[in-house]
């Protein structure tokens, strides 16, 4: 029972928040809200499921915040010269992303640069494209593309299905192939896994391609609801994926992680909470501090829960020694 409580603390944390707006504000616990928090998150949430795959490789990637105000603009560019069909334009979105997550695979894979500074210099380098392609100008989207954020499908809203469907196909790629397993061996302990035959480099490469094409359709799914890229966008948003990824129990070390309901739990807990303080009406330059305070001590507790966890493993191994001696 024990056991059970703490694999789950980020889904009872979840909870817990959920529990304390709704009584705050009975606002709070309304469909139309629970709606709007998912839709909010969606865009951050495929974007932290990227930012999940990079660190379960010891990795991590300061650029996609960057990277998706790049992909943003090109893309509107792009969309309004030439007039695009819908469909292209999240493919050219990916297709963007997908380029410029490779230039930072390569770079961590083949020439052997440390991720934080790989990433830490693209993401003053993308930014600077994006601006300097803009002209520091917000860059419009077509009125179609925006109508799309509010379209919804069977009663849920596109931007959360996109979301769902991501969510899906990276479990399913991390749970359920030999690419995962090699992923989080490469984590674990990068030498082990080159000794034991495991293609780390491409391993490496592939995940920070998919990466930035997540961050391509990150962009694109925010522009369905914003329709205008203005040169703040993007702005600090890979760390808000990088918390929601290790408040959903992703080691930032390597190694461990999940993506449902790991990250998924973890970029909905974010999103209550932004949404929760709104109700609350804090203060607007107050509301980023109480914000850290909860996620830090979420981290926090994340942090008690997988000691305890080891120990109790490791206690149990220790038990089952015992008894087969006896």
């Amino acid at each position: 029972m024990r056991s059970l409580a703490l694999n789950n603390t980020p889904v009872l944390l979840l909870v817990v928040v959920f529990l304390v707006f709704s009584v705050a504000d009975a606002r709070f616990f309304d469909v139309q809200t629970l709606t709007n928090v998912a839709r909010s998150a969606a865009y951050i949430g495929i974007l932290a499921v990227g930012m999940t795959l990079v660190l379960m490789t010891a990795g991590i990637d300061l650029s996609v915040g960057s990277m998706m105000y790049l992909v943003a603009v090109v893309v509107g560019q792009v969309a309004n010269g030439y007039a695009l069909p819908v469909f292209l334009v999240p493919v050219l979105a990916m297709a963007v992303g997908l380029t410029l997550g490779a230039l930072n695979g390569f770079a961590v894979s083949v020439l052997r640069v440390v991720p934080f500074i790989v990433t830490l210099a693209m993401l003053t380098a993308y930014r600077g494209l994006g601006l300097e392609l803009s002209e520091s100008r917000e860059v419009n989207y077509p009125d179609v593309i925006g109508q799309l954020g509010a379209q919804p499908i069977l009663g849920v809203p596109l931007p959360v299905w996109v979301f769902v469907v991501v969510v899906v196909l990276a479990h399913v790629l991390v749970t359920r192939t030999p690419f995962g397993r090699q992923l989080l061996a490469t984590g674990e302990d990068r030498r082990a896994a080159e000794r034991a035959g495991i293609p780390v480099r491409r391993i490496l490469f592939t995940v920070y391609a998919l990466a930035g094409a997540l961050a391509g359709l990150a962009a694109f799914v925010a522009m369905t609801q914003l329709r205008t890229a203005a040169p703040g966008f993007g702005t600090a948003d890979e760390f808000d994926a990088i918390a929601a990824a290790v408040l959903g129990g992703t080691s930032l070390f390597g190694g461990r992680g999940s993506v449902f309901p790991g990250t998924v739990v973890g970029v909905l807990l974010i999103q209550l909470i932004q949404t929760g303080l709104q109700f609350m009406q804090v203060d607007l330059y107050i509301t980023p501090m109480v914000q850290a305070a909860i996620i830090l001590l979420a981290v926090f507790v994340d942090s008690a829960r997988s000691g305890r966890l080891e120990r109790l493993g490791r206690r149990h191994i220790t038990s089952s020694r015992m008894e087969t001696a006896a």
